[in-house]
């Protein structure tokens, strides 16, 4: 019998402990005074823009940008005044040596650092029976019944986002593959496929994004883009589970919460700059993506806020 030979699985970094998990969308005049305590925290800035106040400077974050916080750092957040921020804030244990990296750094999500973040909260949900959406949380309160692994899954996901933005910084090699390894598995021609499709989605999110405030069909759509309508759908189910208007739709909606937070326009000017063609539709149409009228949401945003200032 040959002698095996153990290879023990070495952890770079290990998250010990998960403080706050917080997923917020503030109003354009959020404030938030600022700490210190004795453990990392880091901030997303997932949409708009925050001025950010540390032991050192000062900082304007937009969106896409991570800012990290060591421990005992001061930190405080506010936002411009103009645009209504969305934000993730969250705070962990980890005394590894490579978390020395993330001192004073302010770095860039991609594709995979978002596609995390989003992981993690949503696990944070199923997991937390707290409030995420209060930017003043102290403390998780763990559900009745979790998901089996809940916690370390949460745990995998920090640990998976810290080691790849480290990795990335630091110009990680890519792999080659001179041995053919599973080719029978994903071919050339399949990776340039899966390439294209994915440039063909991001060029298609960044057209919906840049004519939000337009009435567009999907016959437009398919027209600029160049493509088949059923290829285009194929895309949007397979990354974001359903259609491109709706996916459009949710875009819409999304950018009328930012603006009722901002508190500049009023129903109907955010109708109109949205491209709805009445206010009555607008109203209908925000009811059903976020399960309240533009009225309940606003009041929602204030009595948030309120209760979080007691």
């Amino acid at each position: 019998m040959p002698d095996f030979v153990f290879t023990p699985l070495d952890s770079e970094i290990t998250v010990t402990d998960v403080i706050t998990v917080h997923y917020f969308e503030y109003r354009s005049d959020f404030y938030f005074a600022g700490e210190r305590h004795d453990f990392w925290e880091f901030l997303f800035v997932d949409k708009g823009e925050v001025l950010v106040m540390t032991d050192d400077a000062e900082y304007t974050l937009t969106t896409g940008d991570i800012i990290f916080h060591e421990p005992n750092e001061f930190h405080n957040v506010r936002a411009n005044g103009v645009v209504a921020p969305n934000l993730v804030v969250i705070a962990f244990s980890c005394a590894s040596p490579a978390m020395d990296f993330f001192r004073k750094r302010i770095l860039k999500a991609g594709e995979r650092e978002r596609t995390l973040l989003a992981k993690l909260v949503n696990e944070a949900l199923l997991t937390f029976s707290s409030r995420l959406d209060d930017p003043f949380l102290t403390a998780l309160e763990l559900k009745e019944r979790p998901p089996f692994g809940s916690l370390q899954m949460i745990k995998i996901y920090l640990e998976a986002f810290f080691l790849g933005l480290i990795r990335r910084e630091a110009g990680a090699p890519k792999i080659s593959n001179p041995m053919g390894y599973f080719e029978n598995f994903e071919s050339p021609q399949k990776t340039i496929r899966q390439k294209n499709d994915l440039l063909l989605y991001r060029r298609a999110v960044a057209y919906l994004q840049e004519n939000i405030g337009r009435q567009l069909t999907m016959e437009q759509i398919c027209q600029e883009l160049s493509v088949g309508s059923s290829q285009l759908q194929k895309l949007f189910s397979a990354h974001d589970g359903c259609g491109v208007i709706h996916y459009f739709s949710r875009l819409k909606i999304d950018a009328a919460k930012q603006y009722i937070r901002a508190d500049n326009l009023n129903f109907t000017q955010i109708s109109e700059a949205l491209g709805y063609s009445s206010v009555h539709y607008f109203s209908r149409q925000f009811k059903k993506f976020s399960g309240m009228t533009p009225s309940q949401y606003a009041y929602s945003v204030k009595a948030k806020m309120s209760d979080s200032l007691l």
